[in-house]
């Protein structure tokens, strides 16, 4: 018999989760024709979801999931949906949520790097645990942080699975690099009026995501001025600039600081947020992508940049070199001089670079959101057995 599945993709938009969400469903829409999915949205997103397959409906909640009311208002609205479960993406669970549910972790950073206080911060660590613990499966997007979801949260391994998330399969339509097809005219002329667009006429290393603490910003822009007193000479990176893609620096104090103390104003460029095809337009145009974070969950851009056909220097902490495996170079993201050396070696080694791009291209096709779509839904049908 057929389930019910509601997903509540009110986050389809956003930078991060949007693409879990997004790419979920539409996995799911390949590959399930069987069971009916409800897609609880808000309005102003509602119509974007008409394009889904038949078994697929999309309706409308107005209350976003920081709205305090929410912790009523949606298990009101679920409860007259009759559903066999329902997953919540992330864990923002309201707290009369009806059962049984199934709820997505990405990471533990908001418990590990909580700036709350007193009263605000023992609320919020008592939803986060509540969500998880009431929960009748918590899906894992790494090894790292489902050990962190038993050992930090107390929940029972028996009800914590790792599902690896995926890339968007539009990093591989235009593949660049060691091992990748011939790119035709029209794309090479696109990426060069991006490019151009942007007034980026010089050699450059890519940061892409947010400027939270444990991004290791600052240590990344002290990196940097340290290979470019290294390579002040080098005919090709002589002029090598860091662009920083996701955030403004405007919200982030210490890491004006830094890029002033470390004299690097005119070569450090914060872009904030860009549309997915200049993101990629700079993946693929980037001498080294580089990612440098004290603590991630999963560690997506690291893989869109080696789908983009661009060499990685990473941390050897966390998520990361699960996710990367051996083919990306891994630094001590607490050690300046380490990750100075770690890009500079990917820079100026061209059989250890062409050895990166080639690798990060295979590595990154391994991450298929069909597959994770699968494992996903037999979580659902596990738990759906179980009522």
């Amino acid at each position: 018999m057929p389930l019910r599945i509601v997903i509540d993709v009110r986050r389809i938009r956003d930078f991060g989760i949007g693409t879990y969400i997004r790419s979920l469903v539409h996995a799911l829409g390949i590959i399930d024709s069987v069971n009916h999915y409800v897609l609880v949205a808000l309005p102003e997103d509602a119509r974007t979801l008409s394009a889904v397959p038949g078994n697929f409906e999309a309706l409308e909640f107005g209350r976003p999931d920081w709205d305090p009311l929410t912790h009523v208002s949606l298990p009101l609205f679920l409860q007259r949906l009759s559903p066999d479960l329902v997953h919540i993406p992330l864990n923002r669970v309201p707290l009369f949520m009806i059962r049984p549910y199934v709820v997505t972790i990405h990471d533990m950073a908001s418990v590990l790097f909580d700036e709350r206080r007193g009263v605000r911060r023992s609320l919020w660590r008592f939803l986060f645990r509540r969500g998880l613990a009431r929960a009748e499966r918590v899906i894992a997007v790494s090894e790292a942080t489902q050990r962190d979801v038993q050992n930090v949260m107390g929940i029972s391994p028996d009800r914590v699975r790792l599902v690896h998330n995926a890339l968007s399969p539009e990093f591989f339509m235009q593949p660049r690099g060691a091992g990748a097809g011939p790119e035709t005219e029209s794309q090479e002329l696109e990426r060069q009026r991006i490019m151009e667009r942007y007034q980026v006429r010089y050699p450059f290393i890519l940061y892409a995501g947010n400027i939270r603490p444990q991004k290791n910003i600052p240590r990344l822009v002290e990196a940097f001025a340290v290979l470019r007193s290294q390579l002040a000479g080098h005919p090709a990176y002589q002029d090598l600039r860091l662009i920083i893609i996701g955030d403004q620096i405007s919200h982030h104090p210490e890491v004006r600081r830094t890029v002033i103390q470390s004299r690097v104003e005119q070569l450090v460029r914060f872009l904030g947020f860009v549309p997915f095809e200049t993101l990629r337009c700079f993946y693929e145009s980037a001498a080294a992508f580089v990612f440098p974070s004290l603590y991630e969950g999963f560690g997506l851009p690291p893989l869109e940049a080696m789908a983009s056909g661009t060499p990685v220097v990473t941390s050897s902490i966390s998520s990361l070199p699960e996710v990367v495996g051996d083919a990306a170079m891994l630094v001590n993201p607490e050690n300046v001089f380490d990750i100075a050396r770690g890009i500079r070696e990917v820079l100026v080694d061209e059989n250890r670079r062409c050895e990166l791009i080639r690798k990060g291209r295979e590595h990154a096709s391994r991450y298929n959101w069909e597959r994770t779509a699968r494992e996903v839904l037999g979580i659902y049908q596990e738990v759906a057995g179980k009522q």
